[in-house]
């Protein structure tokens, strides 16, 4: 009889061990010859040689399987188990795996465009209206990259501009009043990676997300770096930020040219940016419209609404000033 200890990494351990330990169950009584005890993230077993190697073998292939899916249920293990491939492979496109199992991939074709800038390029922009995606698939492609071991770290960023308050007036102190601002690469972080794994990543800095500011003076190697709302950056904040770019990382750049929050006569450091860089060797500009808002069908209609109304206005100013002209 023999005893080890197999610690469980790189996966949240109550996906393994099931609800209420219903997985752990199913494995002790597939394994009669070993008694098996889970604490924590370690298993402790003691018994039979043999089915301690089998044992061990299993577990490490369903850590695998958590790893990528972020689930497991009764029949998987059996038909892992039984060397079988389980209803979820095999499926095309998918990005990364929700926490509820639930494949992420890309849902239109500017999308997809995105995620293949990816693969050949090292700087993405990403520019278009809000609900399209790009955020979301952006930070699907990072927690990817961390999945495969691609890279050590993933970077979040956001410049903290008001719209409509200040940050003078909200409660508490720094990180309190911050907070708001990064609330959702917070929501699509949750939804990729379990709750506990991520606040571990967080503790350990694997996972970073902070304000643009705190940007100044790294130099971020091995990281995806996702740049959200960029169009609220001025010019030199665009600049510090895209020059912070190490060995081995990738950056994208995302931003809604149609939400500048800026003061009034601040030009954009994206859409500056954007017009420098356009035709640069290794950075991929990809424009999203509202055929790509995976939303509520309501935001499409929405976001129509508004550039023909913004469309009128224009023309609108534009058929006063020639008449001015015309009077002169």
């Amino acid at each position: 009889m023999i005893e080890k200890h197999i610690l469980i990494e790189d996966i949240d351990p109550m996906l393994l061990y099931g609800v209420n330990n219903t997985n752990m169950q199913m494995l002790k009584a597939l394994y009669p010859k070993l008694r098996i005890a889970a604490r924590g993230n370690v298993i402790h077993v003691m018994g039979d040689e043999l089915q301690m190697s089998a044992f061990e073998e299993i577990v490490e292939k369903l850590q695998k399987h958590i790893h990528k899916f972020n689930s497991l249920t009764e029949e998987e293990i059996l038909q892992i188990l039984n060397g079988e491939k389980t209803n979820r492979e095999g499926v095309e496109g998918v990005i990364v795996y929700s926490v509820t199992g639930k494949p992420i991939t890309a849902r239109s074709q500017n999308q997809q465009r995105l995620v293949q800038a990816y693969q050949e390029n090292d700087m993405i922009f990403a520019v278009g209206p809000a609900g399209s995606g790009k955020t979301y698939t952006s930070i699907a492609l990072a927690v990817r990259a961390m999945k495969n071991k691609e890279i050590r770290k993933i970077i979040l960023s956001r410049p903290a501009v008001e719209a409509g308050e200040k940050l003078g007036f909200l409660p508490g102190d720094m990180k309190d009043k911050i907070d708001p601002y990064l609330q959702p690469l917070y929501d699509a972080l949750e939804d990729m990676i379990p709750t506990q794994k991520l606040r571990e990543m967080m503790e350990q800095n694997i996972i970073q997300i902070a304000p643009l500011a705190f940007m100044r003076g790294r130099t971020l190697n091995d990281a995806v770096v996702i740049l959200d709302e960029a169009q609220n950056t001025t010019s030199a904040q665009i600049k510090m930020f895209l020059t912070r770019m190490g060995i081995n990382t990738k950056m994208i750049i995302t931003g809604d040219m149609t939400q500048i929050d800026l003061p009034k006569g601040v030009r954009s450091g994206l859409r500056e940016a954007c017009s420098i860089l356009e035709g640069t060797q290794g950075i991929s500009f990809i424009e999203m419209n509202e055929k790509d808002i995976v939303r509520h069908k309501l935001v499409t209609r929405i976001v129509n609404a508004y550039n023909k109304y913004e469309a009128e206005t224009e023309k609108g100013k534009e058929y006063i000033g020639n008449n001015k002209n015309e009077q002169i």
